[in-house]
């Protein structure tokens, strides 16, 4: 019997390369693999197809949207253009980013510090400070909207504005400062130690220490607020609907909606446009979000 007879032998006895155990494992292998990725991509497609569905309208005809043809026949890029020259849409678009921007810089700036104090330092009250904070998310804006239209509007003379939600924000956010300090305790207290040994203040210890290392936290922060504010409908609704020049993207788009009720094409237009920016947004710093996601809640 020559060599290669005996070792194909025992490959068939010993279930290596190439016998029945090891096919039998492999093609086991082959059908977990189909199995988890099938579900994978229909998992990706339920979520998928809605936005494909938003921007094959937006390019049709007006008489082919909604029709119950699925594709283009001619691919009408103009109604992008056509949704911008509609009047105010531009200042919808300007409103939107400077309330998300400025909201978003205020909530990080004034939450952070909140959020230091209650991770590192030890005071007396400090969690009765800690649960205090977590009390306020448990109350829904809708309750003190009444109370703090009218310290906005008669008292302050502020309404027809998005001032009134951009202001609070610089005196933090209860949600944002949970988080950030979530995340901050995963921080080893060695390096605050070692900074202050170096003769660093608290100030110069978080700026130089803890602002670098909290990166991924600081950017889900930012990014949750970021979102918040664009896609805000209740507070526009309730201090700027007055004054059509303070509207936001998401208030403007249901006034939209109502004047091109029969262009489906132009209001899925406008849709995307108003969905873009968070998609790019999150596509871009969706590494950073994750980590900071998943970080906040490693330690309590």
């Amino acid at each position: 019997m020559t060599t290669t007879t005996l070792r194909a032998a025992a490959d068939v006895r010993t279930g290596s390369s190439g016998g029945p155990a090891v096919r039998a494992v492999r093609r086991k292998r082959v059908l977990h693999w189909i199995a988890v990725h099938s579900l994978a991509v229909a998992a990706a497609l339920f979520f998928v197809l809605p936005f494909v569905f938003v921007f094959l309208t937006s390019v049709m005809s007006d008489g082919q949207a909604m029709s119950g043809e699925l594709w283009p026949r001619a691919w009408h890029w103009e109604n992008y253009a056509q949704v911008f020259r509609t009047p105010g849409f531009l200042d919808w678009w300007r409103n939107s980013l400077m309330y998300a921007v400025l909201g978003t810089v205020l909530t990080v700036c004034s939450s952070l510090p909140v959020a230091y104090a209650l991770a590192k330092f030890r005071f007396r009250g400090r969690r009765t400070a800690m649960l205090l904070v977590i009390s306020t998310m448990m109350l829904p804006p809708q309750v003190i909207v009444v109370p703090m239209y009218l310290v906005w509007a008669q008292q302050l003379h502020l309404s027809g504005s998005l001032w009134p939600l951009i202001i609070p924000m610089a005196f933090g956010d209860a949600y944002s400062i949970f988080l950030l300090r979530q995340f901050l305790l995963t921080i080893p207290k060695e390096y605050l130690e070692s900074a202050r040994v170096d003769g660093c203040g608290e100030l110069r210890t978080l700026l130089r220490i803890v602002v670098p290392m909290a990166k991924p936290g600081i950017a889900a922060v930012a990014l949750f607020q970021f979102f918040y504010c664009w896609n805000d409908y209740f507070g526009p609704q309730i201090y700027a609907a007055q004054n059509p020049g303070a509207w936001t993207l998401s208030y403007g788009l249901e006034t939209f909606k109502s004047a091109h009720m029969v262009n489906w094409n132009l209001t899925m237009a406008a849709t995307l446009l108003v969905m873009a920016p968070v998609i790019v947004v999150f596509f871009f710093a969706q590494k950073a979000f994750v980590e900071g996601v998943t970080l906040t809640g490693v330690k309590g």
